[in-house]
């Protein structure tokens, strides 16, 4: 039944490239953007538990792997059923404790070994897969989090904490002596710093930021709409009044 339905939406996509004019202009490059908008639609979706339209925007990202796998038929490149065997052989090859012989006693094993087989898949550095492309906060998780797969890591959380008063200082100090380049620099081993401890939590510090990014805008809303209710515009208002709504929300969100 699932083939079936499969089949179904490769032979609309299949349609739309021979049919509709937009659809037959698109390449790789073209519905890239597309593609890493709807990932973080499916990311918010995950956040807010709301299943319905978590359904929807994977339909999306199904859209685009078909997508692209079109056009790679279309270029002679790849296939269809190249990407499912890839993958297909992928999970295979990289769960050795599932499908052969390999005797795990956890997770930690897993990991690692996971590690170890894609060195052996042609890779020349254990980071080599973290994408360029991640933001900032994600990408400095990934490096540190393959890192310590392979015993690279801190042995505690309060050596990690020191790291991060040690880079915060640091930081300060090319702030006093006004040196603009070397203060970005050691703001950024701030940010890696107070990512790894947040690995040591087990919090991923994107998905922190992201909380803290909609519980502002949130609570900046509720300013603007406590001024606009009192008859004036946030130009119109000033700091302490701001303020004042401010802690106001604190307490009402």
């Amino acid at each position: 039944m699932t083939g079936e339905k499969f089949e179904k939406l490769w032979q609309i996509m299949k349609r739309l490239r021979e049919e509709c004019p937009w659809d037959k202009e698109q390449t790789h490059d073209s519905i890239k953007a597309a593609l890493l908008e709807e990932t973080y639609e499916t990311i918010e979706a995950i956040d807010l538990k709301d299943y319905d339209e978590l359904k929807s925007e994977l339909g999306d990202l199904l859209l685009h792997i078909v997508f692209h796998s079109a056009i790679g038929e279309e270029n002679k490149t790849f296939s269809i059923d190249d990407v499912i065997d890839s993958i297909s052989e992928k999970m295979i090859r990289r769960h050795p404790h599932v499908f052969g012989d390999t005797k795990v006693t956890g997770t930690k094993d897993i990991l690692r070994n996971w590690e170890e087989i894609k060195l052996t898949e042609g890779r020349d550095s254990l980071l080599e897969g973290v994408p360029k492309n991640l933001p900032g906060l994600a990408r400095a998780f990934r490096l540190q989090e393959k890192a310590s797969k392979v015993g690279f890591d801190w042995e505690k959380k309060e050596d990690v904490w020191k790291k991060v008063i040690e880079e915060i200082e640091e930081m300060h100090e090319m702030e006093r002596l006004g040196d603009k380049v070397e203060l970005e620099k050691e703001m950024g081993d701030v940010f890696f710093a107070l990512t790894n401890y947040a690995r040591f939590l087990g919090i991923h510090p994107e998905n922190a930021l992201r909380l803290t990014n909609e519980k502002f805008i949130t609570r900046f809303n509720y300013i603007e709409q406590k001024i606009k209710e009192g008859g004036k515009s946030l130009t119109e208002s000033n700091l302490e009044e701001m303020d004042k709504y401010w802690e106001e929300s604190k307490r009402h969100l």
